[in-house]
């Protein structure tokens, strides 16, 4: 029984050389190694992990992030229209949708500069969704009072405010804050231990 080894010995998870007593070798949570294989795999990781942040298409990246966040703005809106509760908590899918976006339409590139850029895309976002779900309630008042208003789906600057700040509420600073955070952590850079 030449493939039975001896009680005190362990066998290297990557390439499956026995290791006696005394051999090099890295132990990790999960397995042990003989010293070349480590050395090796830590090599192709650190290369991955450099790779991440090289060659980042950023026009394509940024279209990611403007996808990602009218979907999860036009999600937040349809789920306000649809239940007539403007529940900030969905509109941490913009955040997501957004960080997903940037990273897949990358290449899945991670980088600090993809987290930067998702950061401000998610609060352009969050103020889009924001407007639309301030737009519903407000038209819908004014047609409550017999008045019809028509405000327009891309508003400019001083309305964007404008309806942002009728319904402005401090909670909504942590609803804003959820987004961003995940918008931050969606493309963060893959950093080995």
């Amino acid at each position: 029984m030449d493939n039975e080894a001896p009680a005190e010995q362990e066998k290297c998870a990557e390439c499956g050389t026995w290791l006696s007593e005394g051999q090099d070798r890295q132990t990790t949570e999960d397995a042990v190694f003989c010293r070349p294989c480590f050395e090796r795999l830590t090599h192709e990781v650190g290369q991955a992990i450099e790779a991440q942040g090289q060659d980042i298409n950023y026009p394509m990246a940024f279209v990611g992030g403007l996808t990602g966040a009218t979907l999860g703005a036009v999600v937040w809106w349809g789920f306000t229209v649809i239940t007539n509760i403007a529940f900030g908590l969905v509109a941490v899918v913009i955040g997501f949708a957004v960080g997903k976006g940037v990273v897949l339409l990358s290449g899945g590139k991670r980088h600090r500069n993809l987290q930067i850029m998702s950061v401000a895309i998610s609060i352009l976002g969050f103020a889009y969704g924001t407007y639309l779900v301030n737009r519903s309630f407000i038209t819908d008042a004014m047609a409550a009072d017999g008045q019809e208003v028509l405000l327009p789906l891309l508003p400019g600057g001083d309305l964007l405010f404008n309806v942002i700040s009728m319904g402005f509420r401090p909670f909504d600073l942590v609803f804003l804050g959820i987004c961003v955070y995940q918008a931050w952590k969606m493309p963060a850079p893959v950093e080995l231990a």
